[in-house]
């Protein structure tokens, strides 16, 4: 039988992030959430770099300002290189 793969919300992830920075081991931790104890320890070092942008969800990567007005211009680059061939 498949396993089902179980989605956790931003808030879901940043509770069991905290509560792994306690004094819990991380074997009955993973086992409470049902989930792998290397999904905490990703999800950790994730926090650890990016503090609350850390899990945006939906696909969506954290970018700085620089990186959104980087990636809106080759949007913007390559609509106007379309219509240069039209």
């Amino acid at each position: 039988m498949a396993m089902i793969r179980r989605k956790f919300s931003k808030e879901q992830k940043l509770e069991i992030v905290k509560e792994s920075k306690k004094s819990v081991v991380m074997e009955e931790l993973a086992s409470r959430y049902k989930i792998h104890a290397n999904s905490i320890y990703k999800w950790r070092r994730a926090y650890l770099h990016h503090q609350e942008s850390a899990f945006p969800g939906q696909g969506n990567v954290s970018q700085s300002e620089e990186q959104k007005e980087i990636a809106s211009l080759k949007k913007q680059l390559r609509e106007l290189e379309l219509e240069k061939r039209f």
